[in-house]
C-alpha cells in the first residue's frame, strides 16, 4: 500500500497512568488440551481457535512459538494454584560451548518431535537436547572461515529453525559467516541433496549454502565481501513455511557505531527448504525501475545500505505471505547524504512467498534517523473489530507505537495519520516534514520529555531533576538530534525513548490469540541525541568500519544526562507490561514488569520516602499461555520467574531461578508434563538454559 496522505489531527485515545482492573470482556479461559478446534466468545462473536499455526499441540517450532509469533501455548498445566510448585528440572550450561562475547545467552530454543534445539556461543554451534534431562544428544559447529572472524555479530544468534522434508526433521542454521545449514534433526548431519559442496576446508559435501553467492556482490568465498563496500552477517532464524525457507540478515552493530556512509543492502533471500535452490530476492532497497526508487535521492540507493531484517519473521501459510520488519538505511543517526523517505527502511513489508513480489508495506518512520528499527517479529491473529472478523497483523516499536493492519490488503484497521514533526538545523541532513501517527491504541510508554514528566518524589530531587536537563532541547516524538557546539547552546536532544527503549527483541510482546489481547513489555529510557562530525568518531583508515566514506556527522555521546545518582530522572514506572485489547485498541491494564531495583530502593536520595513499586528498567522477559501470563524482569534483574493472572494483572506468585532471563522463553509439553525454558545468565552462571517444570 502507499503511505496515507497527510491529514489533519484525529483522536488519539487516553493514555492509562494507572493500573486498571477489571476482566477482560469476552475472555475465555478453555483447560482443553485436546487437537479440537476451541470455540472462544470474543465481542459478541465466536470464533475458532486451532493450536498454534505451523505446530503439533504442546510443540514450540518457531522463535515466535508459532509462524504468527504469538508467543503463546494452549498447553496450561501450570496456573495459578500450583504457579508456586514451579522447580528447576535441569540446567544446561552454554559455556561449555565456547565462550560468548558478554555471556549472555540470545537464544530462545525452539521444541519438535521429542528434542530441544538451540545455538550457543560465538560460534554459534547448534545442540539438540533432551528435554527431560537436558543432556546433550549432538552438537554442529561450521568451520572457521575469516567471514566468520570478521563478523560483528558472532554472539548474537536467537535460535535455529525446523521444518519436514517428506516427515523427516530438518535443522536449518544461518551463522554469521552467512552460510545457510540443513541438517538431520535427529542425528545433526548434513542433509543430502540440500545446496551443495563449498570450497573452504573443512565444509561437508552437501547440506550448505553460500548464501553471498545469489547476494549480488562481488566476494571472496573465504574472506567474504570486501570491507570497503560493506558487510552482512545473521542474527535470527531464517522462517520455514510451505516449502520455502525465507532468511533474513543483519549488520554492524547500532548504537552510534556506524561512520560510513556505504554499506551492503539487506535483500531477503527464499531458497527451497528440498533443495537449497535460490528462488527469490526481494530487494529493500529499491533499484532502477522498482517501486519505491524514487524515495532515495543524490543517488543514495546506488551504494548506500542497510534496511536489514533482522528480526524474527512471520508468516501466513493460508495467504502465502510473509512479514518483514525492516531497520533504518545507513546509517543510524545521520542521513543527509540519502535525502528522500527512503524506502523501505523503518517500515512493514509484505511479500508474496511464492514470487518475492511486494503485496503491500507501510513505513513507521519517513527517513529513520534515530535508529527506531522494528526490532520485533509482526504478530498475527484474527480480530473481531466492530462485529467483523479482520485477518489483522500487529506490530509492536521502539518508540511504543503500536500498530494495527489488515494482514491481507495493508489497510490500518485504526487510522494512521500523518502529522507535522520538528525539524532540525544539523547542515546537510534532510528532515521529513511529517511522521505517520496511529490513532489507536494509544502508545505503551514515554514519548518526548518535557518537564512534566521529571521525578518529583521531593520538591529537591525535582529541582535536582531540572538542573539536570539544562542545556537539553526538550520536545515531543521524533524531535531531531543536535549539532555539537550548535547556535542555541543545547549539549543534547533528549531522545524518548531511547534506540534501547520502548519494545524491544529481548522480550518482545506475546499475543493471546483466544481474546485478542496483546501483552507489551515497554521500558522507559532516554538518551541525548548530538552529532559530531564523522571524523571526530572514525579517521578514514581501511578496516576501521565497513564502508569506504566517513559520514559528514556521527552520535557524539549522550550529554550527560538521564539520572540523578542513580535516579532516573522522570516518574516511574521505569519499565511496565501493558495489556491492550487489541478488538478494541483500548489499553485494559497496566502493571510495573517486576519490582522495585535494590539500587532505587536503597538510594540515599529516597531515605525515608515511600516509593510505590517502580518496576525494573529492562525488558520483561514474556510468555502467555491459555492459563498464564509468565515474566521475567530480564537482563540484570531479580532470578525470578513471575506468573500474573491475565485477565486483571494481578501477580499470583514467583519462583527462584538460578540466574536472571536474558531473553524470550519458551515452553512445551512432553510426556504429559509442561516444560518452561529460560535462556539465562548472571549470578555465576553465563549463558545457559533452565528447564522448570511442576513438582
Amino acid at each position: 500500500m502507499n503511505q496515507p496522505a497527510p491529514t489533519g489531527l484525529t483522536r488519539t485515545g487516553g493514555w492509562l497512568s494507572t493500573v486498571q482492573r477489571g476482566a477482560i470482556l469476552g475472555l475465555v479461559t478453555a483447560a482443553t488440551t485436546s487437537l479440537a478446534p476451541i470455540l472462544v466468545h470474543a465481542q459478541g462473536a465466536t470464533r475458532t481457535i486451532s493450536s498454534q499455526p505451523g505446530n503439533p499441540y504442546g510443540e514450540w517450532r518457531y522463535w515466535g512459538g508459532d509462524l504468527s509469533s504469538t508467543r503463546w501455548s494452549p498447553v496450561d498445566q501450570v496456573t495459578a494454584a500450583n504457579f508456586s510448585d514451579l522447580e528447576v528440572a535441569w540446567v544446561w550450561r552454554g559455556d561449555n560451548f565456547g565462550p560468548s562475547l558478554d555471556g549472555l545467552m540470545r537464544s530462545t530454543p525452539i521444541f519438535a518431535d521429542g528434542i530441544l534445539y538451540t545455538v550457543a556461543g560465538q560460534r554459534r554451534q547448534v545442540v539438540a537436547i533432551d528435554p527431560v534431562t537436558g543432556e546433550t544428544l549432538w552438537t554442529y559447529r561450521e568451520p572457521n572461515t575469516q567471514r566468520w572472524e570478521d563478523s560483528p555479530r558472532q554472539n548474537y544468534g536467537r535460535g535455529v529453525a525446523y521444518g519436514e522434508i517428506d516427515g523427516r526433521g530438518v535443522i536449518y542454521l544461518v551463522t554469521p559467516g552467512f552460510f545457510l545449514h540443513a541438517l538431520d534433526a535427529k542425528t545433526g548431519r548434513p542433509l543430502e541433496g540440500f545446496g551443495g559442496k563449498i570450497p573452504i576446508e573443512g565444509f561437508p559435501e552437501t547440506g550448505v549454502i553460500d548464501m553471498l553467492a545469489t547476494l549480488g556482490y562481488p566476494y571472496d568465498v573465504e574472506a567474504g565481501i570486501d570491507p570497503t563496500r560493506g558487510a552482512i552477517t545473521t542474527s535470527s532464524p531464517p522462517l520455514v513455511v510451505n516449502g520455502v525457507l525465507i532468511v533474513g540478515n543483519s549488520a554492524h552493530q547500532g548504537g552510534g557505531n556506524q561512520t560510513r556512509i556505504e554499506n551492503v543492502r539487506g535483500d531477503v533471500q527464499a531458497f527451497d527448504a528440498r533443495t537449497g535452490k535460490h528462488l527469490w530476492s526481494f530487494h529493500t532497497l529499491p533499484q532502477a525501475g522498482e517501486f519505491g526508487n524514487d524515495t532515495w535521492e543524490n543517488d543514495a540507493w546506488k551504494w548506500s545500505g542497510n534496511i536489514n531484517v533482522w528480526a524474527p519473521l512471520s508468516a501466513d501459510p493460508e495467504r502465502n505471505l510473509v512479514y518483514l520488519p525492516t531497520d533504518a538505511p545507513t546509517n543510524d543517526y545521520f542521513g543527509g547524504f540519502r535525502p528522500g523517505a527512503n524506502l523501505f527502511g523503518s517500515s512493514l513489508v509484505a511479500l508474496d512467498l511464492r514470487t518475492g513480489e511486494r503485496r503491500w508495506h507501510f513505513q513507521m518512520i519517513h527517513h529513520d534517523i534515530w535508529d527506531w528499527d522494528l526490532p520485533v517479529p509482526p504478530i498475527l491473529v484474527d480480530l473481531q473489530v466492530d462485529g467483523r472478523t479482520v485477518p489483522a497483523v500487529v506490530q509492536a516499536s521502539k518508540q511504543t507505537f503500536i500498530y494495527a493492519f489488515n494482514r491481507e490488503t495493508g489497510e490500518p484497521i485504526w487510522p494512521i495519520v500523518e502529522r507535522p514533526v520538528p525539524a532540525g538545523n544539523v547542515p546537510g541532513e534532510w528532515y521529513s516534514p511529517t511522521q505517520p501517527f496511529p490513532t489507536r491504541p494509544a502508545p505503551v510508554e514515554l514519548q518526548g520529555l518535557s518537564e512534566n514528566d521529571l521525578m518529583d518524589f521531593t520538591p529537591e530531587l525535582r529541582a535536582r531533576a531540572l538542573q539536570n536537563i539544562e542545556g537539553i532541547k526538550l520536545g515531543p516524538i521524533f524531535t531531531p538530534y543536535v549539532q555539537q557546539g550548535n547556535e542555541e547552546g543545547f549539549r543534547a536532544a533528549a531522545q524518548c525513548p531511547s534506540a534501547t527503549g520502548g519494545t524491544n527483541i529481548p522480550g518482545g510482546p506475546v499475543m493471546d490469540p483466544e481474546s485478542g489481547i496483546l501483552y507489551v513489555q515497554s521500558r522507559k529510557i532516554c538518551s541525548g541525541g548530538v552529532l559530531a562530525p564523522g571524523s571526530l568518531r572514525d579517521d578514514g583508515s581501511e578496516g576501521v568500519a565497513p564502508g569506504s566514506t566517513v559520514v559528514d556527522y556521527a552520535a557524539g555521546g549522550g550529554g550527560g544526562f538521564g539520572s540523578v545518582e542513580g535516579l532516573p530522572i522522570f516518574k516511574p514506572p521505569y519499565g511496565r507490561i501493558t495489556a491492550i485489547d487489541m478488538n478494541t485498541g483500548e489499553h485494559l491494564w497496566w502493571i510495573p514488569n517486576g519490582d522495585t531495583p535494590d539500587r532505587i530502593a536503597n538510594n540515599p536520595l529516597l531515605s525515608g520516602i515511600d516509593v510505590p513499586n517502580t518496576g525494573f528498567q529492562g525488558d520483561a522477559t514474556v510468555l502467555v499461555t491459555r492459563s498464564l501470563l509468565m515474566f521475567a524482569e530480564g537482563r540484570g534483574g531479580r532470578a525470578l520467574w513471575y506468573g500474573v493472572d491475565k485477565r486483571t494483572g494481578e501477580r499470583v506468585g514467583s519462583v527462584e531461578i538460578p540466574a536472571p532471563v536474558t531473553t524470550a522463553p519458551m515452553t512445551f509439553l512432553h510426556d504429559g508434563k509442561q516444560y518452561i525454558v529460560l535462556p539465562v545468565a548472571g549470578d555465576g552462571i553465563p549463558g545457559s538454559l533452565v528447564a522448570l517444570r511442576l513438582r
